[in-house]
Order: structure tokens, then sequence, then C-alpha cells
């Protein structure tokens, strides 16, 4: 039995090292066509650029020192609208759990807002709280709030029945109910929920940037379309790319810690 369980740890390192590996080869294999096409004028460089200029402008944004002001402002934000969101949109799903009449009452309200093109409430939000920290973070939290909300709670209300009535019959208090049975079997949703805000969080902030920002990637995106400086363009997505997928990793492997003190 020990070895079965051994091969198949072999086997499953070895399926994971070859996706690993298709996905850096497609990734190099892309950049290389990129920088093909720049060269030999397939595509327009003014527009598109290529990866040598793209790296060559990060780098030399870097060694002045320029990037990381912007680098900063930009990762701050983010990393601030992800956790808040993500707390308070998971603390608005158990608390509209806990008082069913409040959640007759917000669901239609959290329909519409869900469905409101959220770049419209920016320039409310910049008349409010003024262009910055604030306008963009609200902006921010307007994304992931109500996203995190609907998809927290709906795995809420999906957890089987049957369960919460064994903990009941046993005497156990509506908080033994969400501690034991509810919590726990959303505990899946919750992780996937992680996974989407990290995306959700640098759309929210970068439309934010776009709209109050004087520092940033997205004001730097911005500044490049108006001097026509699209290799500074491409070099912040290119960064935005990069971070969203360090965060994204970051999330999976919380994911797995979890997943694995569980099981002990």
């Amino acid at each position: 039995m020990q070895d079965i369980h051994v091969e198949y740890k072999r086997r499953n390192r070895g399926a994971k090292w070859r996706v690993r590996a298709v996905q850096l080869a497609i990734l190099i294999a892309s950049f290389l066509f990129w920088e093909l096409a720049g060269r030999l004028g397939w595509i327009d460089v003014l527009l598109f650029s290529y990866p040598s200029k793209v790296f060559g402008q990060i780098y030399g944004d870097a060694v002045s020192g320029e990037l990381w002001g912007h680098l900063a402002i930009t990762v701050g934000e983010t990393i601030a609208g992800f956790v808040l969101g993500t707390l308070l949109g998971t603390a608005l799903a158990i608390l509209i759990w806990w008082f069913p009449f409040l959640s007759r009452v917000l669901d239609p309200y959290m329909v519409v807002f869900n469905s409101m093109p959220k770049v419209a409430l920016g320039p409310i939000f910049i008349v409010m709280f003024g262009a910055g920290f604030t306008a963009i973070l609200m902006t921010t939290l307007s994304i992931i709030i109500i996203i995190t909300t609907l998809v927290v709670y709906n795995s809420f209300r999906e957890v089987d029945a049957n369960y919460i009535k064994v903990v009941r019959s046993f005497g156990g208090s509506k908080r033994d109910e969400f501690r034991k049975v509810v919590l726990p079997a959303s505990f899946a949703a919750i992780i996937s929920t992680l996974k989407v805000n990290v995306g959700m969080a640098w759309i929210g902030v970068i439309v934010g940037e776009f709209l109050a920002a004087r520092a940033g990637l997205g004001y730097l995106i911005i500044y490049g379309f108006q001097v026509f400086n699209f290799t500074l363009v491409m070099s912040s997505l290119l960064l935005i790319s990069i971070i969203a997928a360090l965060m994204y990793q970051g999330v999976a492997y919380l994911e797995r810690r979890l997943v694995a003190g569980r099981r002990h």
C-alpha cells in the first residue's frame, strides 16, 4: 500500500513538472515571436513595441529609481483592497446568513449594485474622497466586496441542511452550526473567492488610478498613452501581469497549506 502511495506521489510530481515545462515553453515562445515580429516589421512597434525594448524600459526605470515609487503605490493599494475587500465581503456574507430577514431585505440591492458598472462610481468617489488613495481603495472595494459576499453567501446556503439538523438535534447553537458545519463546508468556495479577488483587486486599482492617481502603474499607462510612449505602457502591463501572477501563486500556496493543515 505504501509503495502505491509513493508511486502516485512520484507520478503526480512528474505531471506537475511537465505542466510547468510546457507553460514556460509557451511563455518563452510567445516572447520570442513578439521580438521577432517587432524586429521584422510584422507588427507596428510604435503601438506594440517588443520585449527587448520593454525590458530595457523596466531596467532603465529601475536603475534611475523612477519605477519603485510607482510600483510600491500600486502594490500597496492592491494588497489593501484585496485584504480589506475579502474580509468585509466575507463578514457581510456571514451577517446575512446569520440573519435571514436581512438577506431577504438586501438581496435586490446586492443584485442591482453588482450589475452597476463600477467605473461609473469612480468620479463619485473622487468627489467624495478626493483624488488619491481613498478614492482608489473605494473603487476597488466596490468591485470586490459585492462579489465576495454573493459567492460566499451562496456557498453558505448550499451546505447540506441535514448536517445542520444533526447539530441542532444535539442542542447546538447557531454559532455551532456555522463553526462546525457551514464554514468547513464553504472552505473551497472561500479559497476560490480569494483567487478571483486577486484579479478583481488589480482591476479596481488600475481603474481607480486611471481616474484619480498622480502616481502608480495605472498612472504610467495613462501617461504613456498621452505621450505616445507605448513601450512604457507595455512595460507597465508586463509588471502588472508578473505581480498579479505572484499574488495568485501566493493564494494557491496558502490553499495548499490550509488543506494540508486540515488533513492533519
